[in-house]
């Protein structure tokens, strides 16, 4: 081969090879930092990127994809001496890529570090109950410190969490104990307050059933006084009839006034509860008499007030003679009758 063509082919190897180290693609979720002479110059987004040979290089390649890192199980003694066993995951992704890379060396490990680091002092600072209650709390503040610790490095904490507390055994068995007193306790405080509120509500009916009896018996009273002045009145009106029939000369108003008063002796003589035995008196004819001129009032009542006026001087006719008052019943003899 002549020299001219050995030259040529040196020439294009050259080249191809010049090209192949000035052209650099970089997949996505990555990004490329250069260095020209050892100097960060400039970072390759992800497609095709053209560098200088010979005078830049590609420094480091950091994923812009969010990573996961386990925080290993470590104990934590808390605020009140209570020893814990914990552990967790870490969340983060790198948003600037040269300070990822220059600002700190072993980036996964130093995020790893400082999480439990910050984790020791957050759940140091806490009781053993805020620990087991307020997990989110404690996510949060962790969260918070980590991130801000981290910012110089171009990393965003993006989540923290605490994926186990265990605290020892013996502990466990005197909080199971501990939280089953506590619920019997509110459950005495409840029955208490239960039987508190039935015995108010139960005074409360007893309160308003008396103020009700006592309105009902008020009602009564007033009822039965009013009924007493209506049978009062109604006695004073036949009364005053009576007397107006006995002034105009009408002896069977006579009759009717004490054949009334006759019969309602002998019925409350007859409602006694402790009578066996009912003496009926000889003159009980005259009740009949009494009837009789009940009828005849009666008759002279239909038959109307002319009929009265015509015969003025007539003495009153007189069928049966008055009945005698009522007489006390002998204690015995032959007129003695049980009681059906």
């Amino acid at each position: 081969m002549s020299p001219f063509g050995v030259f040529a082919l040196a020439v294009l190897a050259f080249a191809i090879v010049l090209v192949y180290s000035g052209i650099k693609t970089v997949p996505q979720g990555m990004e490329y930092t250069v260095e020209r002479f050892g100097r960060y110059t400039r970072t390759l987004k992800p497609g095709l990127a053209i560098i200088v040979p010979f005078f830049d290089r590609i420094g480091a390649r950091q994923t812009m994809q969010e990573v996961v890192l386990d925080v290993p199980s470590q104990e934590i003694i808390t605020k009140d001496n209570a020893m814990v066993t914990v552990d967790g995951v870490l969340f983060f992704q790198v948003l600037d890529a040269a300070k990822a890379s220059y600002e700190v060396r072993n980036l996964d490990s130093a995020v790893l570090n400082l999480t439990m680091t910050n984790l020791r002092t957050v759940m140091g600072s806490m009781d053993l109950d805020e620990l087991l209650s307020q997990r989110d709390a404690i996510n949060a503040r962790l969260l918070t410190v980590v991130d801000a610790a981290t910012h110089p490095w171009g990393v965003k904490i993006t989540r923290v969490e605490i994926r186990d507390i265990q605290p020892p055994r013996d502990l466990v068995d005197s909080m199971a104990r501990q939280m089953k007193a506590e619920r019997e306790r509110r459950a005495l405080i409840l029955e208490a307050e239960g039987l508190r509120q039935s015995a108010i509500l139960r005074a409360e009916g007893e309160k308003q059933s008396a103020i009700l009896q006592a309105d009902g018996k008020k009602e009564a009273a007033f009822r039965e006084a009013e009924a007493r002045v209506r049978l009062a009145e109604a006695e004073a009106t036949a009364t005053r009839v009576v007397s107006e029939a006995i002034a105009g000369g009408s002896v069977q108003a006579v009759n009717y006034f004490i054949a009334q008063r006759y019969v309602d002796a002998l019925k409350g003589f007859a409602a006694s509860p402790n009578q066996k035995i009912l003496f009926m008196p000889m003159e009980s004819t005259g009740i009949l008499g009494a009837l009789g001129g009940i009828a005849e009032l009666a008759k002279d009542s239909f038959a109307g007030a002319p009929a009265n006026q015509a015969r003025p001087s007539a003495p009153p006719r007189r069928t049966d003679p008055p009945p005698a008052p009522p007489s006390a019943p002998p204690t015995g003899g032959p007129w003695a009758t049980p009681e059906s």
